[in-house]
């Protein structure tokens, strides 16, 4: 196990990339909390809209890259939709690389 689980598990988020848009789920602001509790690992997400096509995809993106770190056993992902997602949750480094893209924000 890291020596810093938590840090670990964001630096493997910053992977998954949502579908819609070409960014991570944490620059995107998807990712509302995350614990680590021995091998496992419970994350809350939320998503762009309710009715995003891609709930289920990013979900196993998730779980699927978590699980390729040697330490994680379980993961349990959290639908989370209080407080609704916004663009203000984008984050810089997120917002930059959107505006590469030709998205504006």
């Amino acid at each position: 196990m890291p020596g810093d689980p938590e840090a670990a598990v964001r630096a493997a988020l910053e992977e998954v990339r949502d579908p819609e848009f070409p960014i991570s789920v944490v620059d995107l602001g998807l990712v509302y909390g995350l614990r680590v509790l021995g091998r496992r690992v419970d994350i809350w997400l939320t998503f762009t809209a309710t009715a995003c096509p891609c709930t289920d995809l990013i979900e196993v993106d998730v779980r699927e890259r978590l699980l390729r770190e040697g330490w994680v056993e379980e993961v349990v992902v959290h639908q989370v939709w209080d407080p609704p997602w916004t663009k203000e949750r984008i984050s810089a480094a997120g917002r930059e690389r959107l505006r590469r893209f030709g998205v504006s924000v």
